[in-house]
């Protein structure tokens, strides 16, 4: 009896050998000197705790000639004073039109200013490690399409810390090998680079625009184009401290794509996925079974999950010594997210995420 239930757990557990792959930039310490030819686009809405750690990171960078483009997407902080206090290029994104959302207006205002032939697409709490740059702008070569980057979650309170498997799951939705056949293969918007070229063919953000998704969206109209698409983990090289403001905009953030963003996937990836959610969700639920022939087998079970996201989990972010083993607790606070995220869309039509109502599909008040 214990090796029918163990076997079963043990392939689940094995999914997730089948979907991570440790798909980090390679370091290039090559000095490039872009000649204005290399244009950072950043919206920033209400950014003002994020934006010096982005800016200070990007002044320490080994390239030259930085166009460097913040896009104030109707901040209601410090947001453009602090960008300007680095020097930067600020514009202002004009009122929102309708069909568009927020970011992909304010991204497609700071790409009509943009002056390069290379682009690169940062969201404001990404933090970039010295020799990030050039070896993103290498590994965009060396792919001879678009890339982009899964940043590794700076978690410091104990609520950022709940997003383990969320973060988690999202590595294996973008590393999975299974996701380079699939037509619909999506970016991750935190960190996108790209030609000029590739992305004017691609119909850029303009083609998402009213897309909550856009980044997953977008990545697919570049397979449409043609031009193909990398996703790389950003450990030790690109990072990201999603959520400083509070368990809300943590709920928020998480919420506003968890349920429609499976639906871009692969079903090669959400099978294995599910298998190996499942199996962890019954590992989990072994001390309601003490004394019964399931406690061992599922305990056993526990045991390996936890190992398992403990080396997983290194290269998604920094989470702390202890909660990898009460994994538990990250788990039911994804299911309360993908419960919540379900209760929008279904009953609302609609997601909260910095101050407005999205409407899912479509338009933004």
């Amino acid at each position: 009896m214990e090796m029918l239930i163990l076997v079963p757990l043990a392939v689940a557990c094995a999914a997730g050998f089948l979907l991570f792959r440790r798909n980090t930039v390679a370091v290039s310490r090559e000095r490039f000197s872009t000649a204005g030819r290399l244009s950072v686009i950043i919206p920033a809405r209400n950014e003002e705790s994020n934006l010096p750690y982005l800016l200070g990171s990007l002044q320490v960078q080994s390239i030259d000639g930085m166009d460097i483009i913040v896009v104030d997407d109707h901040s209601e902080d410090r947001t453009r004073a602090i960008a300007e206090s680095f020097g930067v290029r600020v514009i202002a994104s004009p009122p929102l039109p309708l069909g568009w959302t927020g970011k992909n207006w304010a991204v497609a205002n700071g790409y009509a200013a943009a002056t390069g032939d290379l682009l690169v697409f940062l969201d404001a709490d990404v933090r970039l490690a010295p020799d990030a740059l050039p070896s993103l702008l290498a590994a965009r070569e060396r792919s001879e399409g678009v890339i982009s980057v899964v940043p590794y979650h700076h978690a410091e309170r104990f609520y950022e810390k709940l997003a383990l498997i969320p973060n988690l799951l999202g590595l294996y939705a973008f590393t999975s090998p299974m996701e380079r056949t699939n037509p619909a293969q999506g970016l991750y918007g935190a960190c996108i680079v790209a030609t000029r070229e590739d992305y004017e063919k691609a119909g850029g953000h303009e083609s998402v625009k009213g897309e909550l998704l856009d980044d997953l969206n977008l990545g697919a109209r570049f397979r449409e184009a043609g031009i193909p698409v990398r996703n790389y983990i950003g450990f030790g090289m690109v990072s990201f401290r999603m959520y400083p403001g509070g368990i809300r905009s943590e709920v928020e953030g998480f919420s506003k794509g968890a349920v429609l963003s499976t639906g871009k996937l692969s079903t090669k990836t959400t099978l294995p996925v599910a298998v190996w959610l499942i199996g962890l969700i019954a590992s989990e639920s072994a001390p309601f079974f003490i004394g019964t022939d399931w406690a061992l087998p599922l305990a056993i079970a526990y045991l390996i999950y936890t190992v398992q996201i403990y080396y997983y989990g290194r290269y998604a972010g920094r989470f702390g010594r202890w909660l990898p083993a009460l994994h538990p607790l990250s788990t039911a606070f994804f299911l309360f997210i993908m419960l919540y995220s379900i209760f929008q869309v279904v009953f609302f039509g609609r997601v909260a995420w910095k101050g407005r109502k999205v409407k899912v599909g479509g338009k933004e008040p």
